[in-house]
């Protein structure tokens, strides 16, 4: 039994990890300005750690924006360290001042996003590929830009509402 009630408590604590926040301070006095950061080319380097903060896979992206003033597409060109390659094609719509709807091929109905101030959060479910098939996940995700021409960005990944991992990415906007 007390196994059991260890066990549940570990779990618990597991799951209260701290995570971003809208209503967090800002660090600075830019504001994000999501098509304007995307609209042209941007190169990104990142990496997934497992829950564990293990490394399994660091990867390339080289994105390509075109924004009409109401909808950005992202073509989303990725390279892995095994040379594996992947695209994704996101078409986001700006829904409001600070707010965006999108969708992918994989992604699981809609996703949706909020900037405020330096910050972008972006939530949606994804089936993406995996070796054996695909895996559906849940993206927390999270931009900050850092300045002019760099975003960092850190996406929580849950399954069932348990983090099995996260993405950290830092892009560059080119010339």
């Amino acid at each position: 039994m007390r196994l059991v009630i260890a066990t549940c408590f570990a779990l618990l604590l597991a799951g209260c990890s701290g995570r971003p926040d809208l209503g967090d301070p800002a660090l600075g006095q830019r504001d994000f300005n999501l098509e304007e950061f995307f609209a042209g080319h941007v190169v990104g380097h990142g990496q997934f750690q497992d829950r564990f903060g293990t490394v399994r896979r660091r990867f390339e992206v080289r994105i390509a924006g075109d924004w009409d003033g109401h909808r950005l597409m992202l073509t989303e060109d990725f390279t892995y360290e095994d040379d594996s390659t992947e695209r994704r094609v996101w078409t986001l719509t700006k829904t409001g001042p600070e707010t965006w709807t999108g969708h992918a091929p994989g992604v699981i109905g809609i996703a949706s996003g909020e900037e405020r101030g330096e910050a972008f959060n972006w939530r949606y479910t994804i089936d993406l590929p995996v070796p054996d098939g695909t895996l559906r996940v849940s993206f927390d995700d999270w931009m900050w830009q850092v300045s002019e021409d760099r975003v960092l960005n850190r996406a929580y990944m849950d399954k069932f509402g348990v983090e099995v991992g996260e993405v950290i990415i830092w892009f560059e906007k080119q010339g």
